[in-house]
């Protein structure tokens, strides 16, 4: 849990399926074993480290809205193998520089 690139549903241990019931519970589980009013005094500094990565991905993915974006964010466009324009290498659409000319539909 401590790389930086660990994934909210790595940092919950939750399969990245997860329903919102699922996410309540891992959250539940890990906060009653790292909250810093439980963890003794020598752990306290980082148990309120790791609990505050727990509480960041809980609120991000029990969010719906929040979850969805952090989703595309973390199976961004270019990752989906599926994209035609990403696997040719071609440029995204947004990345083309747009004026009124080329917006016209005719």
């Amino acid at each position: 849990m401590a790389s930086s690139t660990t994934s909210l549903y790595d940092v919950l241990g939750i399969a990245k399926t997860a329903d919102g019931n699922e996410i309540r519970a891992a959250y539940r589980r890990l906060a009653r074993t790292c909250h810093p009013d439980v963890v003794s005094m020598k752990k306290k500094e980082v148990s309120a480290n790791l609990f505050m990565k727990i509480h960041a991905a809980y609120s991000t993915l029990s969010d719906p809205d929040k979850r969805a974006d952090y989703d595309r964010d973390l199976y961004g466009r270019n990752n989906n193998p599926f994209c035609s324009s990403a696997a040719a290498g071609f440029p995204a659409y947004s990345s083309i520089p747009r004026n009124w000319e080329t917006d016209q539909c005719w």
